[in-house]
């Protein structure tokens, strides 16, 4: 059975509860003195604006903290040049907690081209520049400075994907432990709010926090490993087995084909890791990695450590994992035991203002914009997408909020909120249709190992009754003075079309003209790469939207998400891809490159060419990587085969290709063989008119804009 913990709100509360709670979190000294309070007892930094909101991690590890008797202060995007913005609310009572935002801080600010940004949606006036690189080291850096003797604990989602020896887009190498470049006392990952409660506790109860070293869902540095403790190597563990051995597919043992030397009947199927803990392995088993001077130089290694690193995340069975770092070792002790329906509903209804601080003066804050009228319903997501965070971060394991508790904050919003107009934007979380659905077996689930409970198809242990869902969306919409519910988190359509009746549910009631799905490719190659169904679950998927749709008397479309670039993905994928999209009518004005974020498996198998899905050896599977700029911008121009930049790079590359026969007038063509005259003067092209110049040189000739049919509304795709 999954582990339970105590319930998070049991602690006898602090005693500056009397305190509390505050109209908002003070980011001044003048508004502690407002409050009564001679100091902080936590303070906050951040490299987000300050939105009291429970979708920005500050607001929700500060409303919960401040429930449990703390004094909670925020420091919000401070200029970290100096030392001194972090003296600005005084010195904290127990600790300094660092975050860089809801965003890793290099995502944030630099492009999958690795171009700086324009703009950050995090920052009033998405002004650009407003955070440092590398924001949990440099703030916690500057916070040691301010006050040299007060605890830093590090979290959120920079220090989460950086807890471990992480390869590093932006170096192009292999970093230490963020741990160690912070030098932090303590790491909490994954979802903080078990932790960061025991921590704050026990600090205050006199505890060092350098020495709390039995927390779930944390990471410290120690010299050596504790008396008492058995290590195993990973290297010994990594066996694997045929995923599609359902009749009992959690008994762990090895599959003998699955080991075959014939490469190509190894590929036929992707394997998922399968063993139980032997009968004699003590409860103080640590799983030793790599070490970090190991695998920074040997990129086998590094995807080996990734892959056994990935398998040890189920709070069920997860052990510890430890990693030499020079003359210390990085400790990150099991992931935190989700928390129940109860314990969410308290998180998500302490008392938020659900606005940005008034420091901000009514400043627009671009991400606060776009979630104010949205409610969270869940955590989670079981997809296991290779180059996706959110399983990394929040765990496979749904965590839902009871109907009741969702149903009290759409109506919160409806009675609080300015500039309501009746319409709630988002009813969702990482996944829309996820909410209430789990494993139909407890034990099964705290024993499984596999990185995915829909890939490569949908595991038949799975509940997947979307009825709880169905019910959420009849309340919500029924309630007096909500016009509108729309569903604007994505879809995972393989899972919908399980259940038709939630398709007819949302099609029908909850999409405002248009549906965001993430197919992410057509072919299989980078598909089973990505761990994401095949196009027939799409297709099926577009049936019932088109049919209810229409049985609606609605004209809607879908929005497919398309990536380019990810590894297992070559020019002929992304040739295919292109015809399909010009087949189906689609134009994508804005598209996704693929951009390896610490620590997920996708960015194991750029770094390496080998796919941690597998047994990674050295002689195992070869995969392709789009690393160059030229090809990742080719790549690109093919998801943009319409755009008239990007016919010059596409007509060389189908000639190189043999593919001259999609290069013409003809409508199975990709692309024309002429090119606008702005194209070559550099002079942009004014709306309303294009100006062509065939490329065999003939005087340019004057056409009318293009115009887009019904299909072509379907394509603003990001």
């Amino acid at each position: 059975m999954l582990q339970t913990a105590p319930d998070i709100f049991w602690y006898r509360q602090y005693w500056a509860k009397r305190l509390l709670p505050a109209p908002v979190l003070p980011m001044s000294r003048a508004e502690m003195d407002l409050l009564g309070w001679d100091e902080c007892d936590i303070i906050i930094v951040c490299g987000d604006a300050y939105v009291d909101h429970p979708s920005f991690g500050m607001a929700l590890v500060g409303r919960l903290l401040e429930s449990q008797g703390f004094r909670v202060g925020i420091i919000a995007q401070p200029d970290w040049t100096s030392a001194d913005p972090f003296r600005v609310l005084g010195k904290p009572k127990l600790f300094f907690g660092v975050s860089a935002g809801n965003m890793d801080s290099m995502v944030n600010r630099y492009t999958s081209d690795r171009k700086i940004r324009s703009n950050d949606a995090y920052t009033p006036g998405g002004a650009a520049g407003k955070r440092p690189d590398r924001a949990v080291v440099v703030y916690s850096q500057r916070c040691r400075e301010a006050y040299s003797g007060v605890p830093i604990i590090i979290g959120g989602i920079e220090a989460s994907l950086r807890r471990i020896a992480h390869y590093d887009y932006w170096s192009e190498k292999v970093r230490r432990s963020i741990l160690l470049d912070s030098k932090a006392d303590l790491l909490v990952f994954g979802n903080a709010e078990r932790a960061i409660v025991e921590i704050a506790h026990r600090i205050a109860a006199g505890e060092q926090a350098r020495d709390i070293h039995d927390l779930r869902g944390t990471a410290f540095t120690i010299k050596s490993l504790p008396p008492g403790w058995t290590e195993l190597d990973s290297t010994t563990l990594d066996e694997p087995g045929a995923i599609d051995a359902h009749t009992n597919p959690y008994a762990m043992t090895p599959v003998k084909s699955a080991c075959s030397t014939d490469t190509e009947k190894v590929a036929e199927k992707p394997i998922h890791f399968q063993r139980e803990h032997p009968k004699n392995e003590s409860a103080d088993t640590v799983v030793r990695l790599p070490a970090y001077e190991q695998l920074k130089d040997d990129s086998v290694l590094y995807a080996h450590g990734a892959r056994v690193m990935h398998l040890e995340t189920n709070p069920g069975n997860a052990r510890a994992l430890v990693q030499r770092h020079g003359e210390r070792d990085v400790w990150l002790n099991p992931p935190p035991v989700p928390l129940t329906m109860a314990e969410m509903d308290r998180v998500y209804e302490l008392p938020y203002t659900r606005l940005p601080h008034p420091a901000y003066q009514n400043e627009k804050i671009p991400a606060y914009e776009m979630i104010r009228f949205s409610v969270t319903i869940q955590r989670g997501c079981f997809g296991g997408c290779s180059f996706c965070s959110i399983t990394e971060h929040e765990g496979r394991i749904i965590q839902n909020r009871s109907e009741g508790s969702i149903l009290r904050e759409v109506e919160n919003i409806r009675d609080t909120v300015p500039g309501f107009t009746g319409v709630i934007s988002d009813l969702g979380g990482p996944t829309a249709n996820m909410y209430r659905i789990a494993c139909k077996s407890p034990d099964i689930e705290s024993k499984c190992r596999k990185p995915s409970c829909v890939y490569p198809g949908v595991c038949p242990n799975l509940n997947t009754d979307h009825s709880a869902l169905i019910q959420l969306y009849r309340k919500a919409r029924e309630l007096p003075g909500i016009k509108k519910i729309l569903i604007a988190s994505g879809v995972r359509y393989d899972l919908a079309i399980k259940s038709p009746a939630y398709v007819k549910e949302l099609v029908t009631h909850h999409v405002g003209g248009y549906l965001k799905i993430a197919p992410e490719h057509t072919e299989q190659g980078p598909l089973s790469k990505m761990m994401k169904p095949g196009m027939g679950a799409y297709d099926r998927f577009k049936q019932l939207f088109d049919q209810y749709s229409k049985e609606a008397g609605k004209e809607q479309y879908l929005i497919p998400y398309f990536i380019a670039a990810h590894p297992g993905t070559t020019d002929e994928d992304m040739l295919n891809l292109a015809i399909w999209l010009k087949q189906n009518g689609f134009r994508a004005d804005q598209v996704q490159t693929f951009l390896p974020s610490p620590m997920a498996l996708a960015t194991a198998m750029y770094h390496s060419n080998k796919n941690p899905l597998r047994k990674v050896t050295r002689d195992s599977e070869y995969v392709p990587v789009a690393r160059q700029l030229k090809v990742r911008r080719l790549h690109k121009a093919f998801l943009r085969y319409h755009d008239p930049e990007n016919w010059p790079m596409l007509r060389v590359a189908l000639k190189r290709m043999g593919r001259m026969d999609l290069i013409g007038p003809g409508k199975r063509c990709l692309i024309p063989a002429w090119q606008p005259r702005a194209a070559d003067t550099n002079t942009s092209i004014k709306p309303g008119k294009r100006f062509l110049t065939r490329h065999t040189g003939l005087p340019p000739l004057p056409v009318d804009r293009i115009k887009r049919g019904k299909k072509g509304k379907s394509s603003n795709s990001q």
